[in-house]
């Protein structure tokens, strides 16, 4: 039996040797490649949930490297990445969450693969849900919409058109390690997106790499971070409820 690894066979995993250069497409995985199913559906904010978004402004933002103020564009209804300004983290930091996020590839289709619709979703800024522009946009099945980034590829592609509101609610249940820093149990993540299960208590294996393997260091508490990676994404209504 071939026993696999982040997708990887045991064969791919063994040229990756110690000593050998890591480049980013040894941990692409492209077959099999998600079945597509059409979605539909939202959700509003339940009574205790913490709005982190409403449309309003960023004030629960800040630029994710140094903390300053959020460079995105906030429009009265959706905030929408800046090309170079880099992504952007809460000021509240989370553990176990649901979360409700919205977001939108560029009605304008421009590139292809990763360079389409471009984002991430970080939970606490360590482990990545994958936003990309999915719809008929052909890439390594580990690294399109809903994937959790090189690690675990989505159940079904629920994608919509180019410029459409599209939908993750998600649970997520944050690793936990012991006083000497030993993970001693995994995070786990479930998504629906656009209201069709394509994470079912996912195991996540360590930190996002685009490089390499993923990495296990000992933390607490961590904030939602929203990345930028070039695309104007946009986002709206995202909440979250702490568990």
């Amino acid at each position: 039996m071939l026993v696999c690894f982040l997708g990887l066979s045991v064969v791919a995993l063994a040229q990756i040797a110690p000593n050998q250069q890591v480049k980013p497409e040894m941990t692409e995985v492209w077959e099999p490649e998600p079945r597509i199913v059409t979605p539909g559906g939202t959700a509003k904010a339940p009574s205790d949930a913490i709005i982190l978004f409403d449309g309003k402004n960023l004030d629960e933002w800040v630029a994710a490297a140094g903390g300053k103020p959020a460079g995105w564009k906030a429009d009265g209804s959706a905030m929408t990445v800046v090309k170079g300004t880099g992504g952007i983290r809460t000021k509240k930091e989370f553990g176990d969450i649901q979360l409700h996020i919205e977001f939108r590839p560029p009605s304008v289709v421009e590139g292809n693969g990763q360079g389409r619709g471009n984002s991430g979703v970080f939970l606490q800024g360590r482990y990545e849900l994958q936003v990309l522009d999915s719809y008929n946009n052909r890439t390594y099945s580990n690294g399109q919409a809903a994937s959790i980034y090189k690690q675990s590829m989505p159940l079904v592609n629920a994608c919509l058109p180019p410029g459409e509101w599209q939908v993750y609610d998600v649970i997520y249940m944050a690793p936990r390690f012991n006083a000497d820093g030993i993970k001693i149990s995994p995070a786990y993540i479930t998504v629906f997106q656009n209201g069709i299960l394509v994470q079912n208590h996912t195991e996540i294996r360590g930190t996002t790499e685009y490089i390499g393997m993923p990495k296990n260091v000992a933390h607490g508490k961590g904030p939602l971070e929203l990345q930028d990676h070039g695309n104007p994404t946009s986002f709206r209504n995202v909440w979250v409820r702490e568990l």
